[in-house]
């Protein structure tokens, strides 16, 4: 019995050291949902005349960093080399690789990276501050990045200030400052040197912080900004100079592991719902690879009864278009024979085949009338249906009134595109002609249109226009 008592002891004695040694959360109580505090810095926080490249952050309570929150730290100004930052118990230590240079005002913005580690409770937009010199730098500037194209933001893109005022800095040389854009696009920079600014908006694809890729997403102001303790805010449209191409993949696989080594078949499929056709546009065959051989006389429409019908075929890439003037709630078939099509590398149409289409019911649709208000037709404005973020169709808009008799029922999302010059497309911008995109902005409320239902609705244009 003794030895067993003396077992107990031990085993106390152990998870009480054990528990002495750790930092663990608290057993039971109310969730705690207070972030750690700040409790001192060496150098302290808006410390001036520093000279040390180690700094040491000591919180109120064991602290974590998010996991990849190394990257959402930004040090102004821009480092040539990032510094070392490591999060361990109570505190974070901050080796800079970097000289310092003489009287700036440096701060590292760690965001929400800082956390506590028992329930995560992160301090919101934590910034240290410090300066070299015998003042805190108090120029500060804010503004809004969106995407011109939609209107809407994009959090990945990072607004940057360029001390140098020459169009081609922003291309060969890291910007002074970089700030993040929250989710609605809006940044905000602080405790940065009084001056005349270049302003850019860039998503940093290779992490160079310089424009140097016109596929990357860009922004600029057409004039400097004068930066000083009240500056007012800007607004910058980002867009890409060039769409990326779309990336290669293996011809025998299409990037997707092949079934059947020996399979040769040229593989296709329609533009139908269950074999439903939406009558007010055409039939579409996409092939799952580009032919290099087509030939036309081995597809042709017909009745259901069999009948040949007048078609005009366009083959654009991988995808056959079938043009008809088609007959609502009316059965067709198309008659695909062997032989159709063949790629690069001998896959081809091996078979004979019959598809069975159906195009809807006039029922089926639904009608839209807008009404447009304080429309002003000199900025050629484009109305834009967008259902999953793929365009379906456009319509100028010349009048107050825009009547559409027949629409596919579902949710669209309304854009209006105020078209600069007029050619019914959007346009994007270019720096080296100091070029600004054609802006589009999107309507905050959806659209529902009912099938066989007078749809209505009223667009205020300029509210529109105007709209953040």
């Amino acid at each position: 019995m003794y030895r067993i008592y003396l077992s107990l002891i031990v085993l106390l004695l152990s998870a009480v050291f054990f528990r002495c040694g750790q930092p663990l959360p608290p057993m039971g109580g109310a969730k705690d949902t207070i972030p750690p505090m700040l409790a001192k810095a060496v150098p302290a926080d808006s410390a001036i005349n520093v000279k040390t490249n180690k700094i040491v952050l000591e919180f109120s309570e064991y602290i974590q960093m998010q996991s990849g929150g190394q990257q959402q730290i930004i040090v102004s100004p821009v480092p040539e080399v990032q510094p070392l930052i490591e999060a361990r118990l109570k505190n974070v230590t901050i080796k800079l690789k970097d000289s310092l240079k003489p009287n700036t005002t440096y701060s590292i913005n760690f965001g929400d990276v800082i956390q506590d580690i028992n329930e995560s409770n992160p301090i919101k937009n934590f910034t240290y501050v410090f300066s070299t010199g015998s003042v805190i730098d108090t120029g500060k500037l804010s503004g809004r990045i969106v995407l011109a194209e939609t209107g809407l933001a994009d959090s990945t893109i990072f607004a940057i200030l360029q001390p140098e005022i020459s169009d081609t800095a922003v291309r060969t040389k890291k910007p002074m400052y970089s700030a993040r854009l929250n989710k609605e696009g809006f940044f905000n920079f602080r405790f940065i040197a009084p001056g005349t600014y270049n302003v850019f908006a860039l998503k940093d694809l290779d992490g160079s912080l310089k424009y140097d890729q016109v596929t990357e997403l860009f922004g600029f102001l057409d004039t400097p900004v004068n930066v000083s303790s009240a500056t007012l805010p800007v607004k910058i449209n980002a867009f890409q100079e060039e769409k990326e191409k779309p990336r290669t993949t293996s011809p025998s696989t299409g990037g997707k592991p092949a079934a059947n080594k020996d399979d040769r078949r040229l593989r296709y499929s329609t533009n139908t719902e269950m074999g439903s056709l939406d009558y007010l546009g055409d039939l579409k065959l996409s092939f799952d690879k580009k032919p290099v051989k087509f030939d036309s006389t081995k597809i042709y429409l017909a009745t259901d009864s069999g009948i040949r019908l007048p078609s005009v075929l366009s083959l654009d890439s991988n995808v056959l278009t079938i043009i008809h003037k088609w007959t609502p709630g009316t059965r067709y078939k198309l008659f695909v024979e062997k032989g159709l099509a063949e790629d690069t590398i001998g896959n081809a149409v091996l078979r004979n085949d019959t598809l069975n289409i159906t195009t809807k019911r006039t029922e089926d649709y639904g009608s839209l009338s807008i009404r447009f208000q304080e429309l002003d037709t000199s900025a050629h404005p484009v109305l834009l249906f967008y259902a999953n973020e793929k365009l379906k169709f456009s319509k100028a808009i010349t009048f107050s009134r825009l009547d559409i008799p027949q629409m596919l029922p579902g949710e669209y999302e309304l854009r209006i595109l105020f078209d600069r010059n007029g050619n019914g497309i959007w346009d994007t911008g270019n720096y080296g002609k100091r070029l600004q995109p054609e802006i589009i902005k999107t309507r905050k409320q959806k659209l529902n249109i009912r099938a066989n239902w007078d749809n209505e609705v009223d667009i205020n244009i300029r509210q529109v226009q105007n709209q953040d």
